[in-house]
């Protein structure tokens, strides 16, 4: 039987800069689960101005003082690379997998799309591979749906852009 972590507290979602300690620590985290299951981490260029209101925002899972979670959006309208005026790109979504199963991801997906409609963002658009069959899932349930391939991955066979229209902050 597996043990689940013992919960010590509520779960806090806070807005973090993406060059704070916890988010450079749970950022290398990914990027060895993106090296186990594709080979290379992801060579997307992130600056963490990308994510500082208006044009974006990070977001840090804590219980208590210890991150289990982040994820991030940025404005993204680059026309060249397949986005379009109103997009904000999701950016990465992670969990620690001790702290998986417990609704985080969908909890922060929640909020980025929240906080993105208030900045005034049309559609939610984001690049994930066939070997994450769990972020898949995720956002298949939460209204996500397949749309021409943009951004750095486009040409990747194993890569997939999904997109979901945000709506107005009264729709929300």
């Amino acid at each position: 039987m597996e043990t689940r972590p013992v919960r010590t507290g509520p779960v806090e979602i806070r807005p973090v800069r993406y060059d704070h300690p916890d988010v450079k620590t749970l950022d290398a985290l990914v990027q060895q689960e993106y090296v186990r299951r594709y080979g290379d981490g992801d060579m997307t260029p992130l600056d963490p101005e990308m994510f500082v209101p208006p044009r974006g925002t990070f977001l840090v899972a804590y219980e208590g003082d210890r991150p289990l979670a982040t994820g991030g959006w940025r404005v993204q309208e680059d026309a060249a690379e397949g986005y379009a005026v109103g997009d904000a790109e999701i950016k990465r979504m992670f969990v620690l997998p001790e702290a998986r199963g417990r609704g985080l991801a969908r909890r922060i997906l929640a909020a980025l799309e929240a906080d993105a409609r208030a900045a005034g963002r049309a559609r939610m658009v984001l690049e994930t591979g066939i070997k994450q069959p769990e972020a898949l899932a995720l956002y298949a349930s939460t209204g996500y749906l397949p749309v021409e391939k943009f951004g750095l991955y486009r040409t990747y066979e194993d890569s997939r852009c999904l997109a979901k229209t945000l709506g107005d902050a009264a729709a929300g």
